[in-house]
C-alpha cells in the first residue's frame, strides 16, 4: 500500500529513516514531503531520502502558525492528488492531518510528548505511543485507536547507531576537551517557557568561564543563530564555542559528548537512549517520557539556575562501547507492526 510520510521537523528525518526501509522491505510503497523547516531537508539530503519539499515555517507569531499550517495544507494538496495515498504517517505533522481529515484519508500520529495542542480538526485518527504515555489524555479519544510501544521513540534509530570518529576532526575537536554538546530552547514553539532562556544562558555563562571546555552548540535555525551571536558575541570571541557550518549526524556528537544540555525534547532523549549524561533544561510541562527517564536515572531535569551550577557536571564520561550504552531495540519493530495492522483494518473498513 502506498504510505505518505510528511516529515515536519529535524528529529523525524531520522526516526523515519529505518522505519522507511522497513515498510518497503514489507512490499509498500512510501512517498515523502518534507518542511523547508529548521534543518529538515538538509538532513533528509545527508541521510539520502527522496523527498518534494512543501511549505516553510511561518515564525512564533500565533497567527502567522495558524496561516501557515492552513497554506502548507494547500500547497500539499497537489501532492496528495497526485500520489493517492491510504495512510498518512507523521510524527506530528499538522499540516498533513488536516489535509488528510479533510479527505478522509486515514491518517497515524507517532507522537511522546502529551502537552501538545491539538484542535479537533487537526487530531489524528490513529496515535502510536510511547508505554509510558499510556495514562495520560491523549488527542485519540477512542482507546483502541491508540496502539503502545515499550521504550522511547529514540530507540528505534538509535539501536543501528554505529560510532565515527571522523567528527573530531571535522569539528576539529580537541580529545583533551570536555565537550559538551547545547541545544538551546525552541523559543518560537507554542509550548516554550521564557524560564528555559535564563537556563540556556547561564549555562552558556558556566561554561565560557570554565577551563578545558569545547561546546558545540546546535542553534535550531539561521534565525536564532543569528540572535545568539548578536546577544552575546563574547561566547564566540575564542574557540571554545563553536556552531558546525553544515549539518552533522546527531546521535554521532552526542556520542562523542561528555555531556548534554538541550532545551528540550528529542536530544535530550536521544543522550539518553545512547547513554550519554543529559541535562534538560526545558521549563515547560514536563512530558511522561522525560519523568520516566529522570525516574530511571537517565535523565536530570534542570529546575532553577541553582540546578545549573550545582548539579550539571561538566567532566569527562567513560564511552565503554556502543553496545553496553544501548537500551532495547524492539521499538521498531512494534511500530511496524502496528502501522501494518492499521493499514490491514482501515482497507477492512472500505471494503
Amino acid at each position: 500500500m502506498k504510505i505518505w510520510i510528511d516529515l515536519d521537523n529535524t528529529p523525524h528525518v531520522p526516526f523515519f529513516k529505518p522505519i522507511i526501509r522497513e515498510l518497503e522491505n514489507r512490499g509498500h510503497t512510501i512517498v515523502m514531503t518534507a518542511r523547508d523547516a529548521f534543518q529538515v531537508c538538509e538532513l533528509a539530503n545527508l541521510y539520502g531520502l527522496a523527498y518534494k519539499k512543501v511549505g516553510k515555517h511561518y515564525g512564533k507569531n500565533p497567527l502567522l502558525k495558524v496561516l501557515g499550517l492552513c497554506w502548507r495544507s494547500l500547497q500539499l494538496l497537489p501532492f496528495v492528488i497526485r500520489e493517492k495515498p491510504v495512510l498518512g504517517l507523521s510524527h506530528g505533522s499538522r499540516s498533513q492531518i488536516l489535509l488528510c481529515n479533510l479527505l478522509r484519508i486515514p491518517t497515524v500520529m507517532i507522537m511522546d510528548y502529551e502537552h501538545a495542542q491539538t484542535p479537533w480538526l487537526l487530531r489524528p485518527r490513529w496515535e502510536i505511543i510511547p508505554a509510558a504515555l499510556s495514562d495520560e489524555q491523549l488527542q485519540c479519544k477512542t482507546k483502541e485507536k491508540i496502539l503502545a510501544y515499550e521504550g522511547i521513540k529514540e530507540d528505534v534509530y538509535a539501536a543501528e547507531f554505529k560510532p565515527d570518529s571522523s567528527i573530531v576532526a571535522q569539528l576539529n575537536l580537541n580529545e583533551d576537551d570536555i565537550l559538551v554538546t547545547i541545544r538551546p530552547p525552541a523559543n518560537e514553539a507554542h509550548y516554550h517557557n521564557p524560564e528555559s532562556d535564563m537556563l540556556f544562558v547561564e549555562f552558556m555563562k558556566r561554561v565560557c568561564s570554565t577551563p578545558g571546555i569545547k561546546a558545540v552548540l546546535l542553534p535550531r535555525n539561521k534565525f536564532q543563530e543569528t540572535q545568539i551571536r548578536q546577544d552575546w558575541p563574547q561566547w564566540f570571541k575564542g574557540s571554545n564555542v563553536i556552531i558546525p557550518k553544515q549539518a552533522v549526524n546527531g546521535l554521532n556528537l552526542l556520542w562523542h559528548s561528555d555531556l548534554v544540555v538541550s532545551g528540550g525534547g528529542t536530544m535530550n532523549r536521544e543522550a539518553a537512549a545512547l547513554g550519554v549524561p543529559v541535562y534538560s533544561i526545558f521549563r515547560g510541562k514536563s512530558g511522561a517520557v522525560d519523568r520516566q527517564l529522570q525516574n530511571e536515572g537517565r535523565l536530570l531535569l534542570i529546575e532553577n539556575i541553582e540546578d545549573v551550577n550545582k548539579k550539571i557536571q561538566l567532566q569527562r564520561r567513560s564511552k565503554g562501547t556502543i553496545q553496553d550504552s544501548l537500551t532495547s531495540g524492539k521499538a521498531l519493530g512494534t511500530i511496524l507492526d502496528h502501522i501494518d495492522t492499521i493499514l490491514m483494518k482501515e482497507h477492512s473498513a472500505r471494503a
